[in-house]
């Protein structure tokens, strides 16, 4: 998408999807071809309670500028309607003043809708495939993650092998901000012309919780008991509380039980990625579960599971110290 200035800029966008971070950048290379931007003026956000704000800011000319950029977030326009039909008849409305005034809007007017979701057999969504830019953006795969970073770190001079750009996401997750920020730090500490290695991730890099937990379980389930106490001491001491860290186990664990189950069961009627919950860009992560599956038996998961589902409620009633418990069940289970 070329957006060098504003003449090479289309007048019709529709961005949505789950990566934010993706859109984000896209949102901001369309701002900075404007150069100067004054609210009210060339800039205008419009947000779900004011959408036919949008005609008539299409209808006032972008004074002393050439376009004016006007942002629509979560219109709920690209979505079934409810009960009421207001959402029909926005739609309808903005639909037929574009559709009726497009040569004037395209002149003067960049207009971006940003929205979660987009029903694709709507007629203002092919209006502007037609006439604009629809863009979906997608979690990344990791190999996409990789090359992506791969090109920053480069752009820097420098180097970082293609093994450590996995580790190093495996460490931090597929979250495209939570990367871009943990990998500007290696870059700097590497400086040009140096290199990240992997002990430079594993002292820099902050570990997503995803990551610790794997860790963690690894431990419980090779039967190191003192390494998965000292993990857990090192959450507390980062002052992750108890309440989360035994929900994430807890959740953890039940995964690790319906992987057990499902490998048990060898039921075809329901992909394994469904049974773990998980996203199209963390299908790298089946191995791991299964690798974890495997040093337990399935009842030992289930007793798991069911012990800390108890520690929850009663160490909420006053019952039980959570800490006490929690440290219990893992030197039970260890």
């Amino acid at each position: 998408m070329n957006t060098d200035n504003v003449s090479n800029l289309k007048s019709l966008y529709l961005f949505y999807g789950p990566e934010k971070f993706l859109l984000e950048e896209s949102i901001k290379k369309i701002k900075k071809s404007f150069g100067e931007l004054k609210k009210g003026i060339n800039y205008i956000e419009i947000g779900e309670n004011n959408i036919l704000d949008i005609i008539s800011n299409l209808e006032t000319p972008p004074f002393g500028f050439e376009k004016k950029l006007i942002i629509v977030k979560n219109s709920g326009l690209f979505k079934k309607d409810s009960k009421s039909g207001n959402i029909t008849t926005n739609r309808n409305k903005i639909e037929e003043y574009l559709s009726n005034n497009f040569d004037y809007v395209k002149d003067y007017n960049v207009l971006i809708f940003i929205e979660e979701d987009a029903l694709k057999n709507l007629n203002l969504y092919k209006f502007i495939q037609k006439n604009g830019i629809v863009q979906e953006f997608v979690f990344l795969k990791p190999i996409q993650i990789k090359d992506r970073l791969k090109k920053i770190a480069l752009a820097y001079k420098v180097n970082i092998s293609d093994q450590n750009l996995m580790y190093f996401i495996d460490l931090v997750g597929t979250n495209m901000q939570d990367l871009i920020n943990e990998i500007r730090k290696l870059i700097e500490y590497a400086g040009p012309g140096g290199e990240i290695k992997k002990e430079d991730i594993d002292c820099l890099t902050i570990k997503q919780m995803q990551a610790i937990i794997f860790d963690f379980t690894d431990n419980i389930g090779t039967k190191n008991i003192a390494k998965a106490l000292e993990i857990l001491d090192t959450l507390v001491y980062n002052k992750e509380p108890y309440q989360k860290i035994l929900i994430t186990v807890y959740n953890h664990f039940k995964k690790l039980y319906l992987l057990k189950l499902y490998e048990n069961l060898n039921n075809s009627n329901i992909s394994i990625e469904e049974v773990l919950n998980l996203k199209p860009n963390q299908m790298f992560l089946i191995s791991k579960y299964k690798k974890q599956a495997y040093y337990f038996k399935e009842d030992e998961l289930k007793n798991i599971i069911e012990e800390l589902s108890d520690l929850d409620y009663k160490s909420k009633n006053g019952l039980v110290d959570i800490e006490v418990g929690f440290k219990t069940i893992l030197c039970k289970n260890s």
